[in-house]
Protein backbone atom coordinates (compact mmCIF):
# COMPACT_ATOMS: atom_id res chain seq x y z
CA UNK A 1 0.00 0.00 0.00
CA UNK A 2 1.35 3.41 -0.95
CA UNK A 3 1.09 6.38 1.39
CA UNK A 4 -0.48 8.20 -1.57
CA UNK A 5 -3.65 6.13 -1.02
CA UNK A 6 -4.24 8.01 2.25
CA UNK A 7 -4.43 11.30 0.36
CA UNK A 8 -8.23 11.59 0.33
CA UNK A 9 -8.45 11.33 4.13
CA UNK A 10 -5.74 13.95 4.50
CA UNK A 11 -7.61 16.27 2.14
CA UNK A 12 -10.82 15.95 4.15
CA UNK A 13 -8.98 17.17 7.23
CA UNK A 14 -7.52 20.14 5.35
CA UNK A 15 -10.67 21.18 3.47
CA UNK A 16 -11.88 23.80 6.03
CA UNK A 17 -8.42 25.44 5.98
CA UNK A 18 -8.42 25.46 2.18
CA UNK A 19 -11.79 27.23 2.10
CA UNK A 20 -10.43 29.85 4.47
CA UNK A 21 -7.29 30.39 2.37
CA UNK A 22 -9.33 30.71 -0.83
CA UNK A 23 -11.57 33.29 0.85
CA UNK A 24 -8.46 35.29 1.78
CA UNK A 25 -7.22 35.32 -1.82
CA UNK A 26 -4.42 32.80 -1.46
CA UNK A 27 -3.73 31.06 -4.79
CA UNK A 28 -2.61 27.54 -5.61
CA UNK A 29 0.45 28.85 -7.48
CA UNK A 30 1.53 30.86 -4.43
CA UNK A 31 1.35 27.78 -2.23
CA UNK A 32 3.25 25.67 -4.78
CA UNK A 33 5.99 28.29 -5.12
CA UNK A 34 6.41 28.70 -1.36
CA UNK A 35 6.67 24.93 -0.86
CA UNK A 36 9.37 24.65 -3.54
CA UNK A 37 11.31 27.68 -2.27
CA UNK A 38 11.38 26.47 1.33
CA UNK A 39 12.44 22.98 0.21
CA UNK A 40 15.37 24.38 -1.76
CA UNK A 41 16.42 26.67 1.09
CA UNK A 42 16.28 23.83 3.61
CA UNK A 43 18.29 21.57 1.32
CA UNK A 44 20.94 24.24 0.79
CA UNK A 45 21.08 24.91 4.52
CA UNK A 46 21.72 21.23 5.30
CA UNK A 47 24.38 21.04 2.58
CA UNK A 48 26.21 24.09 3.97
CA UNK A 49 25.68 23.16 7.64
CA UNK A 50 25.24 19.36 7.87
CA UNK A 51 24.85 19.41 11.66
CA UNK A 52 23.06 16.20 12.72
CA UNK A 53 20.29 17.71 14.86
CA UNK A 54 19.24 20.04 12.03
CA UNK A 55 18.22 16.97 10.02
CA UNK A 56 15.20 16.75 12.31
CA UNK A 57 13.83 19.59 10.17
CA UNK A 58 13.51 17.15 7.26
CA UNK A 59 10.61 15.03 8.59
CA UNK A 60 8.93 18.13 9.99
CA UNK A 61 9.13 19.89 6.65
CA UNK A 62 8.08 16.79 4.69
CA UNK A 63 4.89 16.66 6.76
CA UNK A 64 4.22 20.37 6.23
CA UNK A 65 5.08 20.08 2.53
CA UNK A 66 2.65 17.19 2.15
CA UNK A 67 -0.02 19.46 3.58
CA UNK A 68 0.93 22.30 1.24
CA UNK A 69 0.87 19.95 -1.75
CA UNK A 70 -2.63 18.85 -0.82
CA UNK A 71 -3.70 22.46 -0.28
CA UNK A 72 -2.46 23.71 -3.65
CA UNK A 73 -4.20 20.85 -5.43
CA UNK A 74 -7.48 21.49 -3.63
CA UNK A 75 -7.29 25.21 -4.32
CA UNK A 76 -6.78 24.44 -8.00
CA UNK A 77 -9.50 21.82 -8.35
CA UNK A 78 -12.15 22.98 -5.90
CA UNK A 79 -11.79 26.76 -6.17
CA UNK A 80 -11.37 27.31 -9.91
CA UNK A 81 -7.64 27.99 -9.85
CA UNK A 82 -6.44 25.41 -12.36
CA UNK A 83 -3.95 26.84 -14.85
CA UNK A 84 -1.32 25.69 -17.32
CA UNK A 85 1.34 27.57 -15.34
CA UNK A 86 0.15 25.81 -12.19
CA UNK A 87 0.58 22.40 -13.82
CA UNK A 88 4.17 23.25 -14.73
CA UNK A 89 4.94 24.71 -11.30
CA UNK A 90 3.48 21.70 -9.54
CA UNK A 91 5.47 19.05 -11.41
CA UNK A 92 8.76 20.96 -11.70
CA UNK A 93 8.51 22.23 -8.13
CA UNK A 94 8.06 18.71 -6.77
CA UNK A 95 11.10 17.33 -8.58
CA UNK A 96 13.32 20.29 -7.67
CA UNK A 97 12.17 20.09 -4.05
CA UNK A 98 12.88 16.37 -3.85
CA UNK A 99 16.38 16.76 -5.28
CA UNK A 100 17.14 19.59 -2.85
CA UNK A 101 15.93 17.62 0.16
CA UNK A 102 17.55 14.29 -0.79
CA UNK A 103 20.97 15.65 -1.77
CA UNK A 104 22.18 16.43 1.80
CA UNK A 105 21.83 12.73 2.65
CA UNK A 106 24.01 11.73 -0.29
CA UNK A 107 26.70 14.24 0.69
CA UNK A 108 27.01 12.95 4.28
CA UNK A 109 27.33 9.31 3.19
CA UNK A 110 31.02 8.59 2.47
CA UNK A 111 30.33 4.97 1.51
CA UNK A 112 27.26 5.11 -0.67
CA UNK A 113 27.32 8.55 -2.25
CA UNK A 114 27.09 7.29 -5.83
CA UNK A 115 24.20 4.97 -5.01
CA UNK A 116 22.47 7.80 -3.15
CA UNK A 117 22.88 10.04 -6.20
CA UNK A 118 21.43 7.20 -8.31
CA UNK A 119 18.42 7.17 -5.97
CA UNK A 120 17.96 10.91 -6.52
CA UNK A 121 18.13 10.43 -10.29
CA UNK A 122 15.67 7.51 -10.22
CA UNK A 123 13.31 9.51 -8.00
CA UNK A 124 13.15 12.24 -10.64
CA UNK A 125 12.71 9.59 -13.36
CA UNK A 126 9.85 8.07 -11.36
CA UNK A 127 7.94 11.35 -11.46
CA UNK A 128 8.75 11.75 -15.16
CA UNK A 129 7.29 8.30 -15.83
CA UNK A 130 4.17 9.32 -13.93
CA UNK A 131 3.73 12.54 -15.90
CA UNK A 132 4.22 10.79 -19.25
CA UNK A 133 0.97 8.91 -18.71
CA UNK A 134 -0.85 12.08 -19.69
CA UNK A 135 0.99 12.31 -23.01
CA UNK A 136 -0.20 8.88 -24.18
CA UNK A 137 -3.86 9.28 -23.30
CA UNK A 138 -3.70 7.92 -19.77
CA UNK A 139 -3.92 9.73 -16.43
CA UNK A 140 -1.05 11.06 -14.36
CA UNK A 141 0.26 7.87 -12.74
CA UNK A 142 0.95 7.69 -9.00
CA UNK A 143 1.60 3.95 -8.67
CA UNK A 144 3.90 2.72 -5.89
CA UNK A 145 5.69 1.11 -4.23
CA UNK A 146 7.92 4.17 -3.89
CA UNK A 147 6.06 7.28 -4.94
CA UNK A 148 6.68 10.79 -3.66
CA UNK A 149 4.79 10.32 -0.39
CA UNK A 150 6.53 7.01 0.32
CA UNK A 151 9.92 8.63 -0.28
CA UNK A 152 8.96 11.42 2.12
CA UNK A 153 8.42 8.79 4.83
CA UNK A 154 11.76 7.14 4.00
CA UNK A 155 13.84 10.32 4.01
CA UNK A 156 11.93 11.67 7.01
CA UNK A 157 12.91 8.53 8.92
CA UNK A 158 16.53 8.95 7.80
CA UNK A 159 16.41 12.55 9.01
CA UNK A 160 15.29 11.39 12.45
CA UNK A 161 18.00 8.70 12.42
CA UNK A 162 20.72 11.28 11.72
CA UNK A 163 19.27 13.78 14.22
CA UNK A 164 19.39 11.30 17.12
CA UNK A 165 23.04 10.47 16.48
CA UNK A 166 22.84 7.74 13.84
CA UNK A 167 25.71 7.42 11.41
CA UNK A 168 25.78 6.25 7.84
CA UNK A 169 28.15 3.32 7.38
CA UNK A 170 28.69 0.45 4.94
CA UNK A 171 25.12 -0.80 5.49
CA UNK A 172 23.69 2.32 3.88
CA UNK A 173 25.03 1.19 0.50
CA UNK A 174 22.66 -1.76 0.76
CA UNK A 175 19.84 0.57 1.78
CA UNK A 176 20.36 2.81 -1.25
CA UNK A 177 20.58 -0.27 -3.48
CA UNK A 178 17.22 -1.58 -2.20
CA UNK A 179 15.65 1.87 -2.61
CA UNK A 180 17.01 2.09 -6.16
CA UNK A 181 15.47 -1.29 -7.02
CA UNK A 182 12.12 -0.21 -5.58
CA UNK A 183 12.28 2.96 -7.67
CA UNK A 184 12.98 0.95 -10.81
CA UNK A 185 9.99 -1.23 -9.93
CA UNK A 186 7.88 1.90 -9.47
CA UNK A 187 8.96 3.25 -12.85
CA UNK A 188 8.10 -0.03 -14.57
CA UNK A 189 4.69 -0.16 -12.85
CA UNK A 190 3.87 3.42 -13.86
CA UNK A 191 4.84 2.81 -17.47
CA UNK A 192 2.94 -0.49 -17.63
CA UNK A 193 -0.16 0.98 -15.97
CA UNK A 194 -0.06 3.99 -18.29
CA UNK A 195 0.14 1.77 -21.38
CA UNK A 196 -2.73 -0.44 -20.18
CA UNK A 197 -4.88 2.60 -19.37
CA UNK A 198 -4.15 4.25 -22.71
CA UNK A 199 -5.06 1.06 -24.59
CA UNK A 200 -8.27 0.72 -22.57
CA UNK A 201 -9.28 4.29 -23.36
CA UNK A 202 -8.47 3.85 -27.03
Amino acid sequence: MSVYQLKSRFQNILRPLVRSLAARGVTANQVTSVAAAVSVLLGLFLIVAPIPHWFLLVPVWFLLRMGLNAIDGMLAREHGQKSILGAYLNEIGDVVSDVALYLPFALIDPNGMMLAVAVIFLSALTEFAGILGQTVGASRRYDGPLGKSDRAVLFGALGIFIAVGGRFAAWTSWLWAVVALLLVWTIIKRISAGIREAHAVA
